[in-house]
């Protein structure tokens, strides 16, 4: 067992640009179900745009990083526009089956092979990710610091992205304790009590949404450019459910929730299948029992395990309220 290059892998993961990409997605699933209530299972949606609205905007239409960095805002917006305006009317689930739905629909029509000339098909975008690495830093060499390992190019990546991530939290920080946040947090409770006091509750769903949405639309944007590929598979209805996972492991409508859930979270997943991997080399398990290509399949086994375990006796999540899972749901 090579405990070096577990721990080694497992580090190098904590501070990766997954665990950077996902949580900002999860600060906008604590925008929109830790301090509204809505059920937003459509994240992945929001990151498609993202990813490919820069994509899409440097490789396809030749606009320069600036440009395509607002367009893609743009389109998070119109998207946040079109799902709310026919749903927030309605009860929480109406919401939670069209953005699902919708961002089904968004993966699906970036890898149309009839769209592949603006949007790569299958294969994704490349080529978009040039401007973005010239503001970097950091020479295109390896860099090491003690177990930690990385690129020239995916250190800027993941310099970007917990910039991103640290102002991200002071804004939510922010908001939450000003008059906007106390009645977002009225709604979550009792959106019948706020109506009442005279509150355009819709206005202030549709704003959580759209804030929420930007956040998921910045963790696609450091999947492309971690990946230097926009890519329709890596917006699927999991990355969604990993978000929310995030989001309740780490505990909603708690700041810092959405990044203690994210480190541990991929943290896990890493060295349960790093430790696999070293057992299954060592002759620890036998192959009768398990091979290589089984353990990456397993360790959502027994993470889903650890999790089912952690709903039971703490469904709030580690630095979770019981109270703030509470919704109004009418």
């Amino acid at each position: 067992m090579d405990w070096g290059l577990i721990f080694s892998n497992t580090l190098n993961a904590v501070v990766g640009w997954e665990v950077v990409a996902y949580c900002l997605a999860a600060i906008g699933l604590n925008i929109h179900f830790g301090y509204t209530g809505l059920l937003n299972f459509g994240q992945a949606g929001f990151m498609a745009v993202g990813a490919y609205g820069v994509a899409m905007g440097v490789s396809t239409f030749g606009l320069g990083l600036g440009w395509a960095f607002l367009w893609a805002i743009g389109f998070t917006v119109l998207l946040a526009l079109l799902l709310g305006i026919p749903t927030l009317r309605l009860r929480a689930d109406y919401l939670a089956i069209v953005t699902l739905a919708a961002a089904e629909i968004l993966k699906l029509f970036f890898r149309s092979a009839s769209l592949s000339e603006y949007t790569g098909g299958s294969d994704g975008l490349q080529g978009f990710v040039n401007e973005f690495r010239t503001f970097s830093p950091f020479p295109k060499t390896t860099y090491e610091l003690g177990p930690l390992t990385t690129s020239g190019n995916t250190l800027w990546v993941i310099t970007v992205g917990w910039a991103m991530v640290a102002i991200g939290l002071l804004l939510v920080w922010l908001l939450m304790r000003s008059p906007w946040g106390r009645v977002l947090k009225g709604i979550r409770e009792d959106e019948e009590a706020v109506r009442s006091l005279g509150k355009n509750v819709f206005a202030y769903k549709m704003q959580s949404l759209i804030i929420g949405g930007m956040f998921g639309a910045f963790g696609g944007m450091i999947f492309a450019f971690a990946q230097a590929s926009a890519n329709p598979d890596n917006f699927s209805p999991q990355t969604t459910f990993f978000a929310y996972t995030i989001l309740i492991l780490g505990g909603a409508a708690r700041v810092f929730g959405p990044v203690a859930g994210a480190v541990i979270f991929w943290a896990s997943l890493v060295f349960i299948e790093n430790f696999l991997f070293s057992a299954i080399a060592a002759g620890w398990v036998p192959s009768a029992i398990m091979d290589s290509t089984q353990a990456s399949q397993v360790r959502f086994i027994l993470v889903g395990l650890v999790l089912m375990l952690l709903m039971i006796f703490r469904p709030q999540g580690i630095f979770g309220d019981k109270r703030e899972l509470q919704l109004d749901a009418r």
